[in-house]
């Protein structure tokens, strides 16, 4: 059995099961192409989107270009359940108001939002597109589920064999659109790091003053990069 075949055996289980599933969509590779495997699969998709800040116009631009390849999907955006973690810890925030409030922060898991997703749309499985290629710990993980289509209580991984060669490979043989880099060693998603601020410096400034304006003390990115690397 092909990587392709077995990631259409554990799709076509659930699909024996529903008719209707949710995917959490970072709209980076791994989830670009599982919601290309099983969107001709299922009458409906729910594509959950998590964010650190709401409504980035580059994001939104990038995300509309991808589901109008699909009559079935749908969209929602909810907060990331790591920002739990940054807003509890203060993380780029100033007022001591904030801090006192984010002390009683409840930390989630991804497990929590996928619950409360289930529960809202009335909807049992969940995709996602971890593989084991990803580290140890993905790896360690899946390998548990294996015996069981790599479902484990309603959350399931198609492509939890595959490789990142084998994932590009199939985004280029069915022409899926390339994710928004941020830079060569940054991940698909927004993030607090250098060069994810430097490409929103310069292509899209106005997300980039909405990221200040939720967490003002994220601006020493980039002045502590330009203080120490002056322009001539």
């Amino acid at each position: 059995m092909t990587k392709l075949e077995q990631a259409q055996d554990t799709i076509n289980f659930v699909r024996q099961q529903t008719d209707e599933v949710i995917l959490f969509n970072s709209f980076g590779k791994d989830s670009l192409v599982v919601l290309d495997l099983i969107a001709p699969k299922f009458k409906r998709v729910i594509c959950v989107f998590m964010y650190f800040v709401p409504n980035l116009e580059h994001i939104n631009r990038f995300i509309n270009q991808v589901v109008c390849r699909y009559k079935n999907v749908e969209v929602i955006q909810l907060p990331h359940w790591n920002l739990t973690y940054v807003q509890r810890g203060g993380m780029y925030s100033i007022t001591k108001q904030q801090s006192e409030e984010q002390k009683k922060q409840k930390l989630l898991k991804l497990r929590d939002i996928a619950d409360k997703v289930r529960e809202y749309y009335k909807i049992d499985y969940v995709f996602l597109g971890m593989k084991k290629a990803d580290g140890m710990n993905r790896r360690l993980m899946l390998n548990t589920y294996e015996p069981n289509h790599y479902v484990n209580n309603g959350m399931v991984y198609p492509l939890a064999t595959w490789t990142q060669k084998e994932v590009l490979a199939y985004m280029l043989h069915h022409g899926l659109p390339e994710p928004i880099r941020y830079g060569k060693n940054a991940s698909n998603g927004v993030g607090f790091n250098l060069d994810c601020f430097l490409w929103m410096e310069e292509n899209a400034p106005g997300d980039l003053e909405k990221i200040y304006a939720a967490f003002p003390e994220s601006r020493r990115i980039l002045y502590e990069y330009h203080y120490n690397n002056p322009k001539e």
